[in-house]
């Protein structure tokens, strides 16, 4: 998918399509989760598979997110989108 995308060269604001929101929400989960999972990690209390996964697992949602609303993100200009 991210082959097929135009290179960042801004930040982007979530949103977009209501399929694109729901990808950038997903991906706020489970960063949220991965932060848990690196606290867990410290006391060896999980594999060490797991905080990879999450990671690998957002940045799909991110690329998902993108993909799905077609090249019509809405990128983050300083100042200019307050």
């Amino acid at each position: 998918m991210n082959a097929d995308l135009v290179p960042l060269r801004a930040a982007l604001l979530p949103g977009g399509t209501p399929a694109a929101a729901h990808a950038h929400l997903a991906r706020t989960l489970a960063r949220r989760a991965e932060r848990a999972v690196v606290a867990l990690a410290e006391t060896g209390a999980i594999g060490p598979a797991a905080v990879p996964y999450l990671n690998r697992l957002s940045d799909h949602l991110f690329v998902l997110a993108r993909s799905l609303n077609m090249g019509q993100d809405s990128q983050w200009e300083p100042g200019g989108n307050d």
